[in-house]
């Protein structure tokens, strides 16, 4: 991973740790946990960074109930 993506990866668990009340520390685990960490935002990132920040985090959201994780 480059800044770029480190810094996009933390602006995404920020935001969702906000919108679904929860730690930064468990939004991390759940992601990672999951495969969606790795396996959707980083290699993603080049799309999901036009997103704008509501449509990014309705669109993890959905993603993470999709995968079980919600």
């Amino acid at each position: 991973m480059n800044y770029n993506n480190i810094d996009f990866v933390t602006y995404c668990i920020g935001n969702l740790s906000r919108r679904l009340n929860m730690t930064a520390s468990e939004v991390y685990r759940r992601l990672k946990q999951s495969g969606i960490l790795m396996g959707y935002i980083v290699p993603s990132y080049d799309v999901l960074s036009t997103f704008g920040k509501e449509y990014l985090m309705e669109d993890l959201t959905e993603y993470l109930k999709e995968k079980g994780v919600l």
